[in-house]
């Protein structure tokens, strides 16, 4: 696959996220909690933190709560910091399949095996889009010019798990990934400037990160990576057109290592009396999220089945 571009990390926060864990360290957890979202502010785990903030913080679920952002190598660094907070049960972060995806492409020294994972929340999807010039229409006369000349059809996208799913479709329509071309982008928006500005042909982005610009008119929609269409949301899915790409983007709350069974036990708790919180509620419809909650044993098999599957769809991109 020829990749273009070099995406620029930075840790940023860590001196006021030190701060407040210095202050805060073996604290009770409804006194205090750190919530790390392991990218730069305006992602999607960004917001999602944040989210959750405010169904704590208005629902007093929390006493004082703060978001750190701990950006850089797809999540990987915001999970070894994780990782060494053994013990600091007033500390959670938000995870999901890009992480996983993170974790395997960059050959991670840290692994989701070294925290302890709660649950999983929720789920998004990513949907194909073209500029509005586009001359293609559809997804069958984009994946026909795409296997002709898959290295001159160019795609882009904002983050590992927009690559995956450009990935899956590669493979369901028996196009070599690795014979793409794909510019990585920081992000949904930098993405949609690439098509806009004509830099490359084709996006996976998780909808929302493009609904405006779809709304507006600046792009066209091709087809949703769902397993259905999403309520109140026009865009057929893939799979009815005929391409069985259904990649869930879930997001799921970790704990570091540690911590004592009790700790777990009050972490989950707390996490589900955040999720059933109005506020939450409104979250999920704002963020066309669908609410897919996973905890205990269930949840142990779901993580390890994504990290196999993932780990799979990553080799094909090398």
């Amino acid at each position: 696959m020829t990749v273009y571009g070099v995406v620029t990390v930075a840790v940023v926060g860590l001196a006021a996220f030190f701060s407040f864990q210095s202050a805060t360290a073996g604290s009770d957890i409804r006194a205090n909690m750190t919530l790390i979202a392991p990218a730069g502010a305006g992602g999607g785990w960004d917001t999602f933190m944040r989210e959750q903030q405010q169904a704590m913080r208005v629902n007093s679920l929390v006493n004082n709560t703060q978001v750190v952002n701990i950006p850089g190598a797809a999540g990987t660094i915001g999970l070894g910091q994780l990782s060494t907070m053994e013990g600091q049960a007033n500390t959670l972060m938000v995870t999901g399949a890009g992480l996983v995806a993170g974790v395997a492409q960059l050959d991670s020294a840290v692994t989701h095996d070294d925290v302890r994972p709660i649950a999983r929340v929720v789920e998004e999807y990513d949907v194909v889009v073209v500029p509005a010039d586009s001359p293609y229409e559809t997804i069958d006369e984009l994946v026909e010019d795409w296997r002709a000349n898959p290295a001159e059809v160019a795609w882009t996208g904002g983050g590992t798990f927009d690559q995956l799913v450009m990935t899956e479709l590669a493979l369901e329509t028996g196009i070599d990934p690795s014979e793409t071309t794909y510019i990585p982008k920081s992000g949904g928006g930098e993405a949609t400037q690439a098509l806009i500005t004509g830099t490359a042909d084709a996006a996976t982005s998780g909808y929302m990160d493009v609904a405006d610009q779809i709304e507006a008119g600046r792009l066209k929609a091709l087809g949703m990576a769902a397993p259905e269409r999403l309520e109140g949301v026009d865009i057929p899915t893939l799979t009815e057109q005929g391409y069985a790409v259904d990649l869930a983007n879930w997001r799921a709350i970790l704990a570091p290592p540690g911590i004592t069974d009790e700790e777990f036990a009050e972490l989950r708790t707390l996490v589900e009396e955040t999720i059933a919180t109005p506020e939450w509620q409104e979250a999920i419809e704002r963020n066309k999220w669908t609410e897919v909650y996973l905890a205990g044993d269930e949840f142990d098999e779901f993580m390890a089945s994504e990290q196999e599957r993932i780990a799979m769809l990553v080799e094909e991109i090398s």
